[in-house]
């Protein structure tokens, strides 16, 4: 009789153990999920952000494009000279000369 009970224990002991040990690789696997994504949803910003930067590298001024730079400058002069309202507009530009 002892013995049996001792099997009952052990089994329920066992099971317990066992369900634990699931419970346990369960949650590992949620918490490597949820860092999987996160590191995919960081991956997507910095492609989107060195996409952004290649896309604005354009337009940099380097020594081989400086000449057609400021032809261009030259060709198409813009007046930064000008005074805004509080709503934005635009209420005095000098005359360019």
């Amino acid at each position: 009789m002892c013995h049996l009970i001792h099997q009952i224990f052990l089994s329920g002991r066992e099971e317990r153990l066992r369900k634990e040990e699931e419970e346990q690789k369960r949650r590992k696997l949620e918490i490597a999920e949820k860092q999987a994504r996160k590191m995919e949803a960081f991956l997507e910003e910095k492609e989107k952000e060195v996409l952004q930067l290649q896309e604005e590298a354009k337009n940099f001024i380097t020594p081989e494009n400086l000449e057609a730079r400021i032809e261009e400058c030259l060709d198409n002069p813009r007046n930064y000279n000008f005074a805004i309202d509080k709503d934005g507009r635009i209420v005095k530009r000098t005359v360019l000369s």
